[in-house]
């Protein structure tokens, strides 16, 4: 933190530099200068330079405000073992209120309502983009805190190119990679597969993973191409549960798929796109039984979908305009049993249940005068359950110098009731109406033309009622529009190339909650390096955790935990196409948990090698 106050007493000078460019925030490519969300770009260097199989430690990592929960060394589970749950500003993805896309597209399980982390591989990512507050103008229903874009992988000149990558350690953990890309003249593809397994740091905590992606694109002309692409994932795992309430058998097999086919245009004055798009899941689940029970006799099964069809265009009209206008439709389905283990014969079934949405949008954007732009939009969004929802954003961003944006947003963001929560089990509740929330920004983006230095400061209030609970009701537990949300907060973030050898990059977020929400610290900092001279590369990190609820009961009292973390990675370029690296995780050895009662693991190392041809 003092390093960083001392970083921003530095002159405010004007920069030539442009800021990244991102397509989150308004489908078309756009200089985030003009846009007036707050949006933290994550590229493929940062992505890979840890070798991190998944994506999401170094989105918790660069993303301030953004936590994620973990309880092994690899692998994040579903259903009582599972983890993977994503906070933002305190909106947690479980409760669906984090969208997941892939190149632009809804990614959640159907059934109920939330993301499956274990599917979001990094080799699957040319680069992440977080928008940080509501965006379902554009995204619909579940971005009502943000949405996380995995913008995916593609061979932009021609040529081929394969990476393998292989890595061992703690644990009997291993994770291997394995990529081609192509491009011949105008088509290109991309295939990858992986696969990852680990005992992880307890008895009984088991957890393997394989899976790959293919993506194949044609461009008929300079102006139109088309694209489809595929993504399975299947991941097994065990849980002991906690520490204090041991569980036997839990076991989970999930299989997890996407598909995509796109046709694309692009034109100077004018860009869009139609897809289709289907997202699917498998699952069976044991989730055991504790000391001194009786086994269970069946498995849990659930199968969903998510088929939707998107049409957007975006056109400049006259000097500085752009408008985007939209149409999406969904088809959620989810379908919930129990098979006995013996017979196979069905024991118990939830239902067979289905929504659907259908939805168009408007996003106008105008540059006033050359440091002003006005930007407004509105959302029509129709649920077959729940009716009608009007969903409206507006934003200002002022250029105030060459190289800093002002910027002020005030949207709404809401989430539609799960199939799960309106039709499933006891607690369910047909009546639900759509949860809602407003968050206003203000915030300050700036980079430098003396020092390659750049920065941005944000404040956000976020107001939202008729959050989805489950409360008694006539004796009988019922899910009910009853929860409120108020939270307000800080965040900075900063990056600055010191030298030629040194890159340092860093990021803190502060959250006031008027009520508790699991997995979602009061403050959270982190202080990122990355290190080259001649063949040699050392990146690391440290990050700190306070005020963070890992159990929020009434009963049992409120559980907090604070703790220190620092990861560091080193790599020797041993010849052009070879590459090996060892790096270690938690090496203060820190004693913490994020979810309570399953303790994480103290030290862990690994080391492999990466080859490129």
């Amino acid at each position: 933190m003092i390093l960083s106050l001392l970083l921003l007493a530095l002159p405010l000078v004007q920069t030539d530099t442009l800021d990244n460019v991102v397509v989150t925030g308004t489908r078309v490519s756009t200089d985030i200068r003009h846009l007036p969300m707050t949006v933290t770009v994550v590229d493929r260097e940062a992505l890979t330079e840890n070798m991190r199989p998944n994506i999401l430690p170094t989105l918790e990592e660069q993303v301030p405000g953004l936590f994620v929960t973990a309880r092994s060394m690899m692998g994040y589970g579903v259903s009582d073992g599972g983890s993977g749950m994503m906070t933002l500003r305190g909106i947690s993805s479980n409760t669906g209120g984090l969208m997941m896309l892939i190149d632009g597209h809804p990614q959640y399980q159907g059934l109920f309502g939330h993301s499956v982390a274990d599917m979001y591989q990094t080799l699957m990512a040319e680069r992440v983009e977080v928008l940080r507050g509501p965006s379902s103008v554009l995204y619909g229903s579940n971005a009502m805190g943000g949405v996380v874009n995995i913008v995916t992988r593609q061979m932009h000149e021609d040529g081929q190119q394969t990476d393998l990558s292989l890595g061992a350690g703690s644990y009997g953990t291993v994770q291997a990679e394995a990529t081609n890309r192509v491009r011949k003249g105008r088509f290109y593809s991309v295939v990858a597969m992986q696969y990852g397994r680990s005992d992880n740091h307890r008895p009984d905590m088991g957890f393997y993973q394989y899976g790959g992606m293919a993506k194949l694109g044609y461009e008929f002309s300079s102006h139109w191409e088309t694209r489809a692409d595929f993504d399975l994932t299947h991941f097994a795992a065990s849980y002991p549960g906690s520490v204090s309430d041991p569980i036997l058998d839990a076991r989970q097999w999930v299989n997890r798929g996407t598909a995509e086919l796109a046709i694309e245009n692009h034109y100077r004055k004018t860009s869009g796109a139609v897809s289709a798009y289907y997202n699917f899941g498998r699952h069976k689940i044991n989730d055991g039984h504790a000391l001194g029970e009786e086994p269970k006799t069946y498995y849990f099964r659930s199968n969903d979908a998510l088929s939707g069809l998107s049409l957007w265009q975006s056109a400049t009209l006259f000097s500085g305009n752009r408008i985007t206008a939209g149409f999406d439709w969904q088809h959620i389905y989810g379908h919930a049993w129990n098979r006995s283990m013996q017979t196979g014969e069905t024991t118990y079934t939830a239902g067979n249940d289905k929504e659907d949405e259908v939805a168009g949008y408007i996003d106008f954007r105008q540059d006033i005068v050359g440091w002003l732009t006005l930007d407004a939009g509105v959302r029509i969004d129709h649920h077959s359950q729940t009716g009608t929802e009007c969903v409206p954003q507006g934003g200002l961003v002022f250029r105030l110098t060459d190289g800093g944006a002002l910027k002020a947003m005030v949207s709404k963001g809401f989430r539609n009731p799960s199939i799960k929560e309106m039709y499933l089990w006891g607690p369910a509740n047909e009546e639900l109406l759509p949860e809602r929330m407003v968050t206003y920004e203000l915030s300050w983006k700036h980079r430098l033309r003396s020092v390659p230095f750049s920065y941005g400061i944000n404040v956000f209030y976020i107001n939202g009622d008729n959050m989805i609970e489950t409360q008694m009701v006539d004796g009988k537990p019922m899910n009910v529009n009853t929860g409120e949300v108020e939270n307000c907060g800080a965040e900075l973030e900063w990056q600055w190339e010191a030298t030629k050898h040194w890159r340092l990059n860093s990021n803190y977020s502060y959250l006031h909650m008027k009520n508790k929400v699991i997995a979602a610290p009061e403050f959270k900092g982190y202080l990122g390096a990355n290190y080259t001279l001649g063949h040699f590369s050392l990146s690391g990190g440290l990050q700190y955790v306070t005020g963070l609820y890992t159990q929020v009961s009434e009963t049992e009292g409120d559980v907090k935990e604070h703790f220190w973390l620092l990861n560091a990675t080193l790599s020797y370029q041993v010849c052009k196409q070879t590459a090996i690296w060892a790096k270690g995780d938690n090496l203060l050895a820190q004693r913490y948990e994020i979810n309570h009662g399953y303790p994480m693991p103290r030290a862990t190392f690994m080391g492999g090698v990466r080859v490129s041809l």
